[in-house]
Formats: C-alpha cells, structure tokens, sequence
C-alpha cells in the first residue's frame, strides 16, 4: 500500500505502479465517485453508449425499406463477391 499527500488545491499524486498497472495515461479523464468507504477513480469511457434510436436514419439511405430477406441477399452476394477476389 502505497501514500499521498492532497495538495492545498485539494489535487492528489497518484504514485506511478498504480498508473501503471491500470495504463493510465497523464491527461487521462477519471470518474470521480464519491462512495461511503472513500472515493473511487475509474476512467472515463472515450466515447458515450450509442443507443439505436440516436443513430437509425444516419447513413442516408432514402430509398423504399428493405425486408430482412432483402438485407440476407445482399450480405450472401457480398460474401460470394469477397471469396470471388480472394478476400475471405
């Protein structure tokens, strides 16, 4: 177990093997969690979760819907088309 000292600004030093074992990186963002028994850092995930609703309608496809059948043919002649060019 390792110490540190909080700062007259209320900033603290994380000791370098606790970065390290967690590949923290400076300028990395953390959650700051304020728990009953003391206080927890995590980090903060890069990106927000995406939710279906926020991105249906994004590639700006404007033609008639397509039925699940439609999709399945299209996705097996895009297969077929990869191994005819030795992709897969």
């Amino acid at each position: 177990m390792e110490t540190t000292k909080l700062s007259s600004k209320g900033q603290i030093i994380l000791p370098k093997s606790v970065c390290e074992s967690h590949h923290w990186q400076p300028g990395m963002e953390l959650i700051v969690e304020d728990r009953p028994e003391g206080v927890l850092l995590r980090p903060a995930k890069p990106f927000q979760p995406t939710r279906l609703q926020d991105v249906i309608g994004i590639a700006g496809y404007a033609g008639p819907a397509k039925t699940l059948e439609d999709m399945e043919k299209a996705i097996a002649q895009g297969t077929l088309e990869r191994h005819a060019c030795g992709r897969y």
